[in-house]
């Protein structure tokens, strides 16, 4: 949901062992980022939980609690950080189920830094050696939790809509048409229990002049 201006973030872990992998082998883990189907998600998302031997945990991020975590710490990667750094910190939570004990986590490197989500390790997720990578989603552990975190927005998504009698729309494009409909049914107060309010859509469509994209100037002396 980073990229969705409808629905909360959702970040998944999951551990997996020798076992695990040799019966994904021929399940159709992929970067869920290359699955557009959406029932195809849910199949997998349920395989992956049923497979004996795994262990996993969602941190879903609603708007409400997206918007006031985004506006106290500024930027999305550090929201992302969090989300990483909890969902870390859950599953050690479960370590007694490991069997045998993790010997690293792998991440997708969405910041420009490893360290933004190093700083945001909490106490057991500090002793497990982190690695990042980009396109992280080639390792089939990566692409496993990838799937399980969309499968859990888009099953948020659609309970939001039943709780609104609304059909929300999802990326961040084609969605400003949808966010007014949405405002004249509910009104602008409801906007931020739906949507992520720091996006330029945002200001589109409350009617408010967008602002500028920040400027960037590099200096290679």
């Amino acid at each position: 949901g980073k990229g969705d201006f409808f629905g909360p973030l959702c970040v998944a872990g999951v551990y997996a062992n020798e076992a695990v992998l040799r019966s994904w082998k021929d399940l159709g883990v992929q970067d869920s980022r290359n699955i557009k189907n959406d029932q195809q998600i849910s199949l997998l998302a349920q395989k992956i939980r049923a497979t004996q031997g795994v262990v996993y945990d969602v941190v879903a991020i609603g708007n409400e609690a997206y918007n006031r975590l985004h506006t106290k710490m500024k930027t999305v990667n550090l929201v992302l950080a969090w989300g990483h750094a909890r969902v870390i910190e859950n599953l050690l939570g479960k370590s007694l189920q490991m069997v045998p004990p993790p010997v690293k986590a792998i991440s997708d490197q969405f910041a420009g830094t490893a360290a933004t989500v190093e700083r945001a390790l909490m106490k057991l997720g500090r002793a497990l050696p982190l690695v990042q990578m980009h396109k992280a989603e080639s390792d089939l552990v990566v692409a496993a939790a990838s799937i399980l975190a969309r499968d859990e927005f888009v099953r948020r998504l659609r309970k939001m809509g039943d709780q609104y009698q609304f059909t929300f729309p999802k990326g961040a494009v084609q969605v400003i048409g949808a966010g007014k409909e949405f405002v004249s049914k509910h009104g602008k107060e409801a906007l931020p229990m739906v949507a992520k309010m720091h996006f330029r859509t945002s200001f589109q469509v409350l009617g408010l002049p967008v602002p500028e994209r920040p400027k960037f100037s590099f200096n290679n002396k």
